[in-house]
């Protein structure tokens, strides 16, 4: 039986995120808008016949834990090896530094702007409403971003992580993740992230922070076709 943990993406979207999700008892997806990631009660046998009514031609969707046969009505857009990490490091005290905004609607077309340069994962405008996002800015842009999605009981995602390319290397990133672990220790909530396994750079910043390698899965992103005919 997967884990809390292991099974995030699914809990996360028929539990503690449900009203930002659509979808059946064995699929659901969030809501347009959002991040563009589906989740099913049985990842290795998902049900994609459920979801029909819930996606448009066109979409694109990320799907973790699912290396089988491509079904009808969907196309194979990229496939790749993600890492889920979760913080064992020590307690952060909580001090926000005067120069980390928490992003409100006014920051939300910036903050989709610098997801599309920086692609940090899937991002949509309303992402940011699904926990708290910081952001730092340099005269009046923002340059570096992260926040919160996906939970499920004492797990929270932080996510979103990104630096505007001539901003990196100045640590801008490590001190947003800083001050969101210790937000969530505060409300005694225990941290973990995705990160692409071939993104070493990342994935050396958060061992420095403390995160360890919890598990390693296939993620893809797939593409809504027209509806499958069907026979029957």
């Amino acid at each position: 039986m997967l884990s809390d943990l292991d099974h995030v993406i699914w809990n996360s979207l028929s539990g503690s995120h449900a009203r930002y999700a659509a979808g059946t008892g064995t699929a659901r997806r969030y809501l347009p808008g959002f991040s563009p990631i589906l989740g099913f009660a049985d990842p290795e046998n998902p049900d994609f016949r459920s979801l029909e009514a819930y996606a448009r031609a066109g979409e694109h969707f990320y799907v973790d834990r699912w290396t089988g046969p491509i079904p009808a009505g969907w196309g194979l857009v990229s496939e790749a090896q993600m890492l889920k990490m979760v913080y064992r490091g020590a307690p952060i005290p909580l001090r926000v530094p005067p120069y980390i905004v928490r992003l409100d609607a006014r920051h939300y077309p910036e903050a989709v702007d610098l997801a599309a340069l920086t692609r940090p994962g899937p991002f949509g405008l309303r992402t940011p409403e699904l926990g708290v996002y910081l952001g730092i800015f340099d005269d009046g842009r923002l340059v570096a971003m992260a926040g919160e999605r996906m939970q499920v009981g004492e797990w929270r995602e932080i996510s979103g992580v990104c630096t505007h390319p001539r901003y990196t290397g100045r640590g801008l990133a490590q001190q947003l993740v800083q001050v969101l672990i210790a937000n969530q220790q505060s409300r005694g909530e225990r941290t973990f992230l995705h990160v692409m396994s071939a993104n070493h750079r990342a994935r050396q910043l958060y061992e420095r922070l403390g995160f360890e390698n919890y598990l390693e899965t296939t993620v893809r992103v797939i593409e809504r076709h027209a509806a499958p005919d069907r026979d029957d």
